[in-house]
């Protein structure tokens, strides 16, 4: 039980680090706008600049953690 806090406490801080905006609610209505609007193919210009030119020339696997990465860091930092 002590390991399984000390997990939670651990990850939970890791990522108010990385985003401090995650717990500010209208960030939340950025993030959702973010998503539905890419599922209609009309990306906004406030994702499309949080964008690194390295994600486009290194030509990884876009998978689905590195698109919630980048949303997220376009509303939450």
């Amino acid at each position: 039980m002590k390991s399984l806090l000390l997990l939670f406490s651990g990850f939970s801080i890791g990522i108010w680090l990385s985003w401090p905006g995650i717990l500010i609610f209208d960030n939340w209505f950025c993030f959702n706008d973010i998503v539905s609007n890419s599922l209609k193919d009309k990306i906004s210009i406030k994702a499309v600049l949080a964008v690194s030119p390295n994600y486009f020339l290194k030509g990884n696997k876009k998978n689905t953690l590195s698109r919630i990465r980048i949303v997220s860091d376009a509303c939450f930092r």
